[in-house]
């Protein structure tokens, strides 16, 4: 049987507050992300989601973090090829 060993999530607002990152450009980083690397999409009573990081995703965001700072024509050229 599989134990679920994610106690909480943090909202993608409060891990950019945290960081010090623009929300807008971290929703452009976690493109790159699915739910195995620790992303998950919250839902309340609206149909508005919203994006939210178990402690293992804010890890594998901060390692994108410093890959997108070290190299910042990454998204200029994921856009290129749209």
């Amino acid at each position: 049987m599989h134990v679920n060993k994610v106690h909480s999530v943090k909202t993608i607002d409060r891990v950019a507050r945290e960081l010090g990152e623009s929300v807008d450009w971290l929703h452009e980083v976690t493109e790159e992300m699915d739910a195995e690397d620790g992303v998950i999409w919250v839902y309340g009573d609206t149909d508005d989601g919203v994006m939210a990081f178990t402690d293992f995703g804010i890890e594998t965001l901060t390692d994108l973090i410093e890959m997108h700072r070290k190299n910042p024509t990454i998204l200029e050229r994921r856009y290129a090829r749209k």
